[in-house]
């Protein structure tokens, strides 16, 4: 539940229609798998609705609609609103053991990870550097994140950017590290997007030097379907 609180902070929204004495929980993603497995951790028999992209080369999504006052209630206890995408703050009552989950949640729903590669003379790739960020359109959202971040790990706190239409939390390479090894603690498979797993995963394939005690657990855990403690 942490992890859908935070995919729901990133990709989700909340529709009070007093006209129908109504209230709803709306999640939005162009990943099928996730939206079918919250449907399911919520025990949801609401329909999922495929969308084609508006773009040309867009990716479809998928839309879930949930139609409940209890969710809707026990949501807005945890910091959800309508309307909140600009000035939405970090939950305040996120025990400590269940950040990691929440934020792995938030980070597949509004997060990046990439892997900058070139070709080489003496190998054929050359890893250039390994990239993680956040986006929101709150900036006290992701300073509050910044500072949990650098609380429950060896990163140091992190300046937000503005991006114009949207406000950013990034960190390098060693700092991607360490936040891999924070993300997918305490987790099982399926838990989580495999792509962008598997980003971090190719990263270590081509850099295996960096792979210390922590990171190795995490990638032969998952890799074999079992919990990492």
């Amino acid at each position: 539940m942490a992890y859908v609180l935070g995919f729901i902070y990133a990709d989700g929204s909340l529709e009070n229609a007093l006209y129908l004495r109504g209230k709803y929980l709306r999640i939005t993603s162009t990943d099928k798998e996730i939206i079918f497995s919250i449907k399911k951790w919520l025990h949801s028999e609401h329909k999922i609705i495929p969308k084609k992209s508006s773009s040309p080369n867009g990716k479809p999504c998928y839309f879930l609609r949930i139609g409940s006052h209890r969710i809707y209630d026990s949501l807005s206890k945890h910091g959800l609103y309508p309307n909140k995408s600009l000035t939405i703050k970090f939950p305040p009552h996120i025990p400590n053991k269940y950040l990691p989950d929440y934020t792995r949640g938030y980070f597949d729903g509004d997060g990046c990870i990439s892997l900058s590669t070139k070709k080489g003379t003496n190998k054929p790739i050359i890893t250039k550097k390994l990239t993680l960020s956040f986006t929101s359109g709150s900036k006290d959202f992701l300073e509050d994140l910044s500072l949990i971040i650098s609380k429950n790990t060896n990163i140091n706190l992190h300046k937000v950017y503005d991006s114009h239409n949207s406000f950013q939390l990034c960190y390098g390479t060693s700092d991607s590290i360490e936040l891999f090894k924070f993300l997918y603690s305490n987790t099982d498979k399926g838990y989580y997007f495999q792509r962008k797993f598997d980003i971090f995963c190719n990263y270590f394939s081509l850099q295996p030097g960096r792979v210390d005690k922590k990171a190795k657990e995490i990638l032969e855990c998952l890799s074999r379907g079992h919990v990492v403690k």
